[in-house]
């Protein structure tokens, strides 16, 4: 490695982009390509680091696969900052494999630290968790470090497990700290700053209260009957029930919730669960046939009684209701938590990480879009999504996620 090389890695390592630029800028090698993939990362430019990254690949020989190895980790973090999560995870694997053949702990731990956070993304947190759980943060280099504590501080966090992410927090800011890079120490800022914010809603018969993240697990853990609007279920103190596949059940659910301890109307219930104001007997044979599941399905938590002019819940063990609403209403909510991440998402990025199609996410954006809440740049196949924070509150509720909260 020649010292300009040498030099412009240094640069890199201390997050001085352009600084490593000044040496290789001109250089077309596959070192100083893969040096400058990285450095135009750094300044955002992912497109044109993509490229710079893939040439270098291409140019390193047949027997220089540990460094071919390292331009495919890199391309995949330029993916990830891309919001591109529709590749296959083979060739970041094989990455992996390779660099760890030969000794290069750092940049391997690098490239499962990359599959890790892509499965945040997702919402598949139990994968997740399972990448993370064999990694030891305290040896690594101290910016390796601090992402890898940022990444269990937001598993701990989509978990509304507070205790672990604060302190997953702590030691992210004492490595971001030690590693001296202006860019980690304000994304652990900003992360600390969620459990400051309201994060949800809870409607009761008290009135409407904003729960912070940490008031929201205690909410969850009490002795209260929670109607959880944000995950789509039912919680009673370890008690979980799902009706994240059940909407209509749900919704019946949440609204005789919100009328408690009185009872609701049928015509209210059959507007709220069938979207229609003239109902007509149809509509209240439904009525029946759902209210009949839902007492099914709840019967361990609550039971469903009928009255002259509605329903009424009657909680089982003299327990209080309670409706945990997210932040922001409306069907796009979880939509809109991962454009307010900062980053430009695909279309199809953004249908993996929901779960939904894409013709269903480009209804729910050109709605947005129409209403002044999101906006897109490019066209066709690169067309990205973007939208202004939401400031004031935090959106971690509202992200998907495979798992109940525990």
């Amino acid at each position: 490695m020649d010292s300009l090389i040498a030099a412009s890695a240094r640069a890199l390592a201390a997050g001085d982009a352009l600084g490593a630029l000044k040496r290789v800028a001109l250089r077309e090698d596959p070192p100083a390509l893969a040096l400058r993939g990285i450095a135009m990362a750094q300044l955002g430019e992912h497109p044109r680091a993509r490229e710079l990254l893939r040439r270098a690949a291409r140019a390193f020989g047949a027997h220089e696969e540990l460094s071919r190895a390292r331009c495919v980790v890199a391309e995949a973090e330029v993916a990830l900052a891309m919001r591109d999560l529709g590749g296959s995870s083979r060739s970041l694997a094989a990455a992996e494999a390779t660099l760890e053949a030969h000794a290069d702990r750092a940049n391997a731990l690098q490239a499962r630290l990359i599959a890790a956070r892509r499965l945040l993304l997702l919402g598949r947190l139990d994968e997740a968790g399972a990448a993370l759980s064999g990694l030891d943060a305290a040896s690594l280099p101290p910016a390796l470090s601090a992402v890898a504590e940022l990444s269990a501080a937001e598993l701990a966090l989509r978990s509304l497990r507070t205790g672990p992410a604060q302190a997953a927090l702590g030691r992210a800011h004492e490595a971001a700290h030690r590693a001296r890079v202006p860019a980690l120490l304000a994304e652990v800022a900003e992360a600390r700053a969620t459990f400051d914010r309201p994060a949800a809603r809870c409607l009761s018969a008290d009135g409407e209260q904003e729960l912070r993240l940490d008031e929201v697990a205690a909410l969850l853990v009490s002795d209260t009957l929670v109607i959880d609007a944000c995950r789509r279920g039912l919680h009673a103190g370890n008690a979980w029930l799902s009706l994240a596949r059940r909407p209509v059940l749900f919704v019946l659910m949440r609204a005789l919730a919100e009328g408690w301890p009185g009872d609701v109307d049928r015509e209210a219930l059959i507007e709220c669960a069938f979207r229609t104001r003239d109902p007509d007997d149809t509509h209240r044979a439904r009525l029946r046939v759902e209210i009949g599941r839902l007492r099914a399905l709840a019967k361990p938590l609550a039971h469903i009684e009928a009255t002259a002019r509605g329903f009424v819940l009657r909680p089982g063990g003299g327990r209080r209701v309670a409706v945990l609403a997210p932040p922001i209403d409306g069907e796009q909510a979880s939509l809109l938590a991962l454009l307010t991440d900062g980053a430009a998402w695909s279309t199809s990025a953004l249908a993996l990480a929901l779960g939904a199609s894409q013709r269903t996410v480009q209804r729910a954006l050109a709605e947005l879009e129409a209403d002044g809440r999101v906006r897109s740049i490019g066209r066709a196949r690169a067309q990205r999504w973007l939208s202004p924070p939401l400031a004031g509150f935090t959106t971690i509720l509202l992200l998907p996620a495979s798992l109940p909260i525990e």
